[in-house]
């Protein structure tokens, strides 16, 4: 799907270091009431494919989409797995959420609630559930060690053209529900993996007419192909932490260049660095690190931030590039959807890629979304200004 180009040139968030952040929004269940619960209920679990026997677990905030509970615990019966039971994110947890599973979790922390999520073979992310919440952050440490998955259901990670965070309303909550429900998840795996393919033995370049002209090679790194495929049988291809953390809605493709090779300079939207507003940035790489920085307006701003950061602060972290056409920029009134999950959507990245298999570590973690950016694989043009050309 082709999309016209809009206006604003590129943005640009702060994130702390996961595949996505959702922020929490209070007593929304009844704004919801034209959604389709079964619907939805019903592509979690045909996209989960459970097997007999399987453990699932529910992570959710009380408010928050919670007709679906029911109809995923019947579902996940039906298919011949085991409901754990769902937890919730804070203390407001309904009585009929709990099972002996979740109230066996009451009061573990770190590590010992870690080993006792270790035999939940899937986790189910509903909105609300964010990293900063120990069970969140316990069943990722359990992926980390190689087992399990997760299915990411946020419903969140809309902006508007000014970078900000948008609150989804009933109009992003029907285009959600439209993708989620209609992607061709075949389409979009199929292209995903022509990329991956073409990527290995190329030259990736980005360009924008702001400035950025950066390049990279990927090598043998993992590409994490956000497919929507969140069966068991998919997991034995996984190698990182995000590959195990299924986005649904889905359509970016995400990786860590070896970072050496990276090279080239990124032209940096006007927006906050360490609280101030930033104009004009440009940062020159050189073997994957920042050797130049200027700006036309509070330089000192960003090199606040990145002193503060460390190593990660001067470091390339991240290429992705969104494929699912269903989450394009749309035309008329345009914002960016799901974390720039769209096609033809860009995101370059700083810090820590530890995540995503990648060698830089120490936490920090800048997103930068950009709508208008060229893409070319050795000379094979994949996306021009914005506009996904496969």
């Amino acid at each position: 799907m082709k999309f016209k180009n809009v206006s604003i040139l590129w943005l640009a968030v702060v994130v702390l270091i996961t595949s996505c952040q959702p922020s929490k929004n209070e007593n929304v269940a009844d704004t919801k009431s034209n959604l389709n619960w079964e619907a939805i209920a019903n592509k979690l679990l045909e996209r989960a494919q459970l097997q007999t026997g399987e453990r699932v677990l529910l992570v959710g905030q009380s408010g928050q989409f919670d007709p679906l509970i029911p109809l995923l615990k019947s579902g996940i019966d039906n298919a011949g797995a085991i409901y754990l039971g769902t937890t919730s994110i804070d203390n407001n947890q309904p009585e009929h959420w709990k099972t002996e599973f979740t109230s066996s979790l009451e009061g573990l922390e770190g590590e010992v609630l870690a080993a006792s999520l270790d035999e939940v073979d899937l986790g189910i992310m509903l909105p609300g559930a964010t990293p900063a919440d120990k069970v969140y952050a316990g069943l990722q440490n359990v992926l980390n060690k190689g087992k399990g998955r997760t299915i990411h259901f946020h419903w969140q990670g809309a902006y508007d053209l000014n970078g900000r965070l948008m609150e989804p309303d009933s109009t992003i909550d029907l285009f959600y529900q439209n993708v989620l429900l209609n992607t061709d998840y075949a389409s979009l795996a199929a292209i995903q993996n022509q990329f991956d393919a073409a990527m290995r033995e190329q030259w990736v370049s980005v360009t924008t007419p702001a400035g950025t002209n950066i390049k990279f090679r990927i090598g043998d790194r993992q590409v994490t192909k956000q497919d929507g495929n969140a069966a068991l049988t998919h997991m034995e291809k996984a190698t990182t932490l995000i590959d195990r953390e299924v986005e649904l809605p889905a359509g970016a493709i995400r990786v860590a260049p070896i970072e050496e090779t990276v090279e080239g300079a990124i032209a940096f939207p006007d927006s906050e660095w360490n609280g101030k507003m930033v104009k004009g940035l440009l940062m020159k790489f050189a073997k994957g690190k920042v050797v130049e920085v200027t700006a036309t307006e509070n330089l000192e701003a960003v090199q606040a931030e990145m002193k503060n950061a460390g190593d990660a602060g001067q470091s390339f972290r991240e290429f992705a590039l969104g494929f699912n056409p269903m989450l394009a920029i749309p035309s008329e009134e345009p914002w960016i959807p799901y974390y720039g999950y769209g096609a033809g959507v860009v995101r370059l990245s700083l810090g820590d890629n530890t995540e995503l298999g990648g060698k830089v570590t120490g936490g920090y973690v800048r997103w930068n979304f950009f709508v208008d950016a060229t893409v070319k694989v050795g000379e094979e043009l994949w996306v021009e200004n914005g506009i996904f050309l496969k």
